[in-house]
């Protein structure tokens, strides 16, 4: 009987050893190439990569930079079409809202470059606004000086007079009067006020004595009047004052009519020569409006020299803008504010002022 041969079991076990050890070491080496790190890009890649970085965030800088140039410079803005530039203008303190419009996609991008250039329209706007935003008022004053656009349809205008005798103003204007409410306004006022004097639209009501009253022809039908107001501390001048109304439409931002009749109105002013001169009423515009520059090179906006914030009196609801204005010339604001709401739409505005000494008052037209 042979024995089997076992020489060729053993090959081939050894053969499937060797088998297997090169498959877990070929295993082993794919589990640790998926832990390694992977290597570095290649170049071009990486500067791709640090080009698309650079370019995050562009638009929200760009506009960043373009909402500050707005801000600072609003007069290069042209006017036309559509008066854009006097639009812009005259709602310019709301340029604050975009602001956070932009920090929204610089978060979401986390774009240094859009977070950096956010910089410059918070700086801009804060140098220009910041110090409307403080009370500038001070302490003093002669006589106290009010204006209200009582609104035409006014439903209750003995409850406004309550509200505007309150303020206890010494000199008051009333704007957008009508032939029915005129009267009322007057036999509300007449305990209160003995001096007036009140034509079609406007009117002025005063405890002090007015002299040299007339209408002025700034459009068609009365819409501004001049009076001299004598008080104990010198003559004012008084200028009481509705402008056309403006609108905005698929025609831009409408003001020729407005415009015009303010043109005719400075031509008034340029021939007054009264030391005391103030001019208060319904302007329909921002003193901030290239178009109130006329008016405004030669007078001081009591809002912007004695108030405390903006003043905005319109809508009455939720005023966006202050287009009732107290101008004045000589005679110098020492504090500004708005009165609570009435049955109008529009905020009556007050102010305090001191007079400059009495002189006499001269010739209106030299």
């Amino acid at each position: 009987m042979t024995t089997p041969s076992t020489g060729n079991s053993v090959d081939a076990r050894e053969v499937r050893g060797r088998e297997q050890t090169n498959r877990t070491a070929s295993a082993t080496r794919t589990a640790r190439a998926a832990r390694a790190p992977s290597q570095p890009p290649s170049r071009p890649l990486r500067l791709r990569l640090s080009l698309r970085s650079a370019r995050k965030g562009t638009l929200t800088a760009c506009l960043a930079v373009l909402l500050a140039l707005v801000v600072s410079v609003p007069g290069r803005i042209p006017n036309s079409p559509g008066h854009l530039g006097s639009l812009v203008e005259t709602v310019l303190p709301w340029t604050v809202l975009a602001i956070p419009a932009l920090i929204v996609p610089a978060l979401v991008r986390r774009s240094p470059l859009a977070a950096l250039s956010l910089v410059l329209p918070v700086t801009v706007w804060g140098t220009l606004f910041g110090s409307t935003l403080a009370d500038k008022s001070s302490p003093g004053g002669d006589l106290t000086i009010a204006s209200h656009n009582v609104n035409q349809e006014n439903p209750d205008p003995e409850g406004t007079v309550g509200q505007l005798l309150a303020s206890k103003a010494d000199v008051l204007a009333l704007e957008e009067l009508t032939p029915r409410t005129a009267s009322a306004y007057e036999r509300a006022l007449a305990s209160a006020y003995p001096y007036h004097y009140f034509k079609e639209t406007v009117g002025l009501w005063s405890i002090y004595p007015l002299s040299d009253v007339q209408a002025l022809p700034i459009v068609p039908w009365t819409r501004a009047m001049r009076a001299t107001v004598e008080t104990p501390e010198g003559s004012l001048a008084a200028y009481v004052v509705h402008l056309p109304s403006v609108r905005v439409n698929s025609a831009g931002f409408t003001t020729r009519a407005r415009n015009e009749a303010l043109g005719r109105l400075t031509a008034e002013l340029h021939r007054e020569s009264a030391q005391n001169v103030v001019v208060l009423g319904d302007f329909n515009g921002s003193a901030d409006d290239r178009a109130m520059r006329p008016l405004t090179r030669h007078f001081a906006s009591v809002q912007t020299t004695a108030g405390d914030g903006f003043g905005f009196t319109w809508p009455s609801r939720f005023p966006v803008v202050r287009i009732d204005q107290i101008f004045v010339k000589g005679a110098k604001a020492t504090s500004a504010w708005t009165l609570p709401a009435t049955a109008s739409d529009h905020l009556p505005v007050a102010a305090r002022l001191d007079l400059l000494p009495r002189t006499p008052l001269g010739s209106r037209h030299p």
